[in-house]
């Protein structure tokens, strides 16, 4: 019986080290997402596509054992056939960390784990536009960095915590569900806590995080009216909070944030939104043109006194979009098409990309043209004639 438990106990470790050695395999390739589902191969995403990275399809019995590898938690580990949707963090020595989900498909498990590189992102290296260094050295107000899943929000968040923690000297909290990103202290103090593991829930964290003497709260990410009228407060109380949403473009951020409070409430929201928000940074990632990797098309809007006055009014959504436009020479802001336009003219994406990612097709491709003729123009001004 002893030597029929060890051999057990062999063979999983074994199958652990060759899970490993597929998952180290998928981040030599730059994967961003690793899929191990029951009945099918191990998926990776690369390059914003997902692939097949294995031929050998795993039992449920050995997506139960990597799951259960996965967890640290003990109490959590005993009880892994109760849980049916679970969110944790995951680190192997040398290769990465990772952000972990257990959920239950067709009574098996299935785990979805995302990419954290070790190194905390910069502006620089995530190709964001200069703007967002003025828009982290804001004394108080809020920040919201959007987009759909997958569009590297998080990445977004830490960059804007890393210039914090790197030109002031500041106490930052952060509540993530769960930790990514690992900040040391630099000029500032960053105290990191975890949803379910350092505090209940977000909402408790908010409230407890008011106590701790922050200068700056960073919230993984805002899911209901209570979360977001504390977030409000601390930001009317002269905090710097820092959230993410799941909104595609700057207009529809302040519409969803207005329509998850009781329509006798509304009104007074748009107002405390319209004082409170200092930017917002909405972004999409796109293949580049040469294949390798992808590239965050960004949209911002910074808080002027005519971009407040604006969005105070539920009706003209069109005129802030059209005034973000218009401010970019001035202010440094920018819609979705301006910063693609751009991205096409410089072969960073290609025009088919990027027209498959505008919202507005035949203004876009009126601005291209636009652009084009002007490009066309200087080149033959600096022509020298013969």
């Amino acid at each position: 019986m002893e030597e029929k438990s060890k051999g057990a106990r062999a063979s999983a470790a074994t199958h652990q080290r060759g899970i490993e050695q597929v998952i180290k395999a998928a981040i030599d390739r730059n994967a961003s997402d690793l899929h191990i589902k029951a009945g099918d191969v191990f998926r990776a995403r690369i390059d914003g596509k997902l692939v097949p990275f294995t031929k050998q399809r795993l039992t449920p019995e050995q997506t139960r054992a990597i799951a259960q590898h996965l967890i640290a938690n003990d109490e959590d580990r005993a009880r892994l056939d109760k849980l049916r949707d679970y969110d944790c963090s995951w680190g192997m020595p040398g290769v990465g960390r990772f952000r972990v989900n257990i959920l239950r498909q067709r009574s098996s498990f299935m785990i979805v784990m995302r990419v954290i590189p070790f190194d905390i992102p910069t502006f620089d290296t995530l190709k964001l536009p200069a703007i967002l260094a003025t828009v982290a050295a804001a004394e108080h107000g809020m920040i919201l960095v959007t987009g759909v899943t997958g569009s590297g929000k998080s990445s977004t968040m830490a960059a804007i915590v890393n210039q914090i923690n790197q030109t002031q000297h500041k106490h930052v909290v952060t509540l993530e569900n769960p930790i990514e990103f690992l900040h040391r202290d630099i000029n500032s103090s960053v105290t990191q806590r975890e949803i379910g593991v350092d505090t209940d829930d977000f909402r408790a964290g908010l409230d407890a995080a008011l106590r701790q003497d922050p200068d700056v709260v960073l919230i993984g990410e805002m899911r209901d009216a209570d979360t977001i009228d504390t977030a409000l407060k601390a930001a009317e109380t002269g905090h710097l909070v820092i959230s993410s949403l799941h909104t595609p473009d700057a207009v529809s951020t302040i519409t969803r944030l207005v329509s998850m409070f009781p329509p006798e409430e509304q009104e007074v929201t748009r107002v405390r939104l319209g004082e409170a928000l200092q930017a917002v940074v909405s972004q999409r990632l796109l293949p580049r043109a040469d294949g390798h990797g992808r590239v965050p098309a960004v949209e911002v809007l910074i808080c002027t006194a005519v971009a407040r006055d604006l969005m105070k009014d539920p009706a003209p959504a069109q005129e802030l979009h059209d005034y973000i436009a218009e401010a970019r020479e001035q202010y440094g802001m920018q819609t979705f098409d301006q910063h693609l336009i751009e991205l096409v003219m410089d072969e960073v994406v290609t025009y088919e990309v990027a027209v498959a990612a505008t919202t507005n097709l035949k203004d876009f491709e009126r601005q291209m043209r636009d652009e084009q003729r002007r490009a066309r123009a200087a080149s033959a001004e600096a022509t020298p004639r013969r």
